[in-house]
C-alpha cells in the first residue's frame, strides 16, 4: 500500500487495489490499516438521503436496500471499499440534515440496477439500529472532537468514511 499527502488539509490518500483513492483524514488513515493489511477490521460510513425521497422509515419498512444513484467519483469509490459487515450512519440531507440511524453493509458493490451505462456501483444495506436521539449537523459542527471529521470537511460529499472514535462519539450522543 502506498500512502501520500492529498490535497485536502490533513488527510492522506490510500492508494491500494482493494481501496482505490479513498481520502481518510490520518487517524482514520491508521485505524483502517488493519482492514487493508488483514480484510478483517470493521470500518465506518455515513451515508445521505433526502428523506423526502428516501428516509430512515421508507428504509425500515423495506428491510434492506440498495444504495443507488451515487454519482460521484470519491463517493463511488467510498463504497468500492465497503465490506460486509461494515456500518453506517443513516443520515437525511437537505430536511432535518441529522444522523437518524445505523445500517450494516449486506452485500458489497456491485452494478447499480439505476444505472444503464454499467458505470457505476451501489451496495445493499439494512437497517440496524435507529438513533434514540438524532444527531444534528449543527451539533456535529460544534463538537471539538468531531472536529476533523470527513462530512463536515466535505459536506456536499453523499459518502464518506467515519473513524471509529467519530462513530462512537456520534452514536454516544444519539443515546447509544
Amino acid at each position: 500500500m502506498q500512502i501520500k499527502r492529498s490535497a485536502l488539509q490533513g488527510s492522506v490518500l490510500l492508494l491500494s487495489s482493494s481501496l482505490p483513492g479513498l481520502i481518510l483524514p490520518p487517524a482514520a488513515a491508521i485505524e483502517n490499516m488493519s482492514r487493508v493489511n488483514t480484510g478483517t477490521a470493521m470500518n465506518y460510513w455515513l451515508m445521505k438521503s433526502e428523506p423526502d425521497c428516501f428516509s430512515w422509515d421508507d428504509f425500515v419498512a423495506k428491510g434492506r436496500a440498495e444504495w443507488d444513484g451515487v454519482r460521484n467519483h470519491l463517493a463511488q469509490s467510498h463504497m468500492k471499499a465497503m465490506k460486509k459487515g461494515d456500518r453506517a450512519f443513516f443520515y437525511h440531507s437537505n430536511i432535518g440534515l441529522e444522523v437518524v440511524g445505523i445500517m450494516e453493509v449486506v452485500e458489497e458493490a456491485a452494478p447499480d440496477s439505476t444505472d444503464d451505462t454499467g458505470r457505476w456501483i451501489a451496495v445493499h444495506l439494512a437497517p440496524v439500529e435507529k438513533l434514540k436521539r438524532p444527531v444534528t449537523l449543527k451539533a456535529m459542527k460544534a463538537d471539538p472532537a468531531l472536529a476533523d471529521m470527513v462530512m463536515l470537511r466535505q459536506s456536499r460529499l453523499s459518502v464518506s468514511p467515519v473513524t471509529p472514535a467519530h462513530y462512537r462519539h456520534i452514536c454516544k450522543l444519539g443515546g447509544l
